[in-house]
């Protein structure tokens, strides 16, 4: 699982571009995204023929310590509560769409946990470590990058909890 930023298996994302700097190996997987979809995980899970617990979505949430990132299933829900209480807050609520677009540099659809404009706490769902590699977004519609779950916690600086609710 390689790729070197002039690949041209997937396009360049902030993404992609984080992680070459990072030295973290990773594999770019477009496929064709259906504008009229709204469920993009699922949509991911399904185009790429994968187990849609291994596909992996990337939220932001508003908490009362400031906005945070969960990286959960989607096979699962994002537990609040839970992903409050891994950053030290007491309670939590999705951001905005509008905030999460902005602070992240990213559409709805394709947050990637990296390359956000504004580094942000980041949860990611300890069932991502049964996997040697999970898929979370490249940064838009329609492309996922399969990474290997710690390399997704050290490039981000986060942390490993159970955050999800099934």
């Amino acid at each position: 699982m390689a790729r070197s930023s002039g690949s041209s298996e997937g396009p360049t994302t902030a993404a992609t571009v984080a992680l070459t700097a990072a030295g973290v190996a990773f594999t770019p997987h477009p496929y064709q995204h259906d504008a009229a979809t709204t469920d993009f995980g699922a949509e991911a899970a399904t185009a790429l023929g994968l187990d849609p617990e291994r596909v992996f979505k990337t939220l932001m949430v508003d908490t009362d310590r400031g906005l945070a990132i969960g990286i959960v299933s989607v096979s699962s829900k994002l537990d609040l509560k839970a992903l409050a209480g891994a950053i030290g807050a007491k309670r939590g609520a999705m951001a905005e769409p509008a905030v999460a677009e902005r602070k992240s540099g990213y559409v709805l659809g394709g947050i990637s946990p990296f390359g956000q404009k504004t580094p942000l706490p980041t949860v990611l769902d300890d069932l991502a470590i049964l996997f040697d590699t999970i898929f979370v977004s490249g940064g838009r519609r329609g492309f996922d990058i399969e990474v290997r779950p710690e390399d997704l916690l050290a490039v981000t600086g986060g942390q490993l909890a159970t955050i999800r609710r099934e």
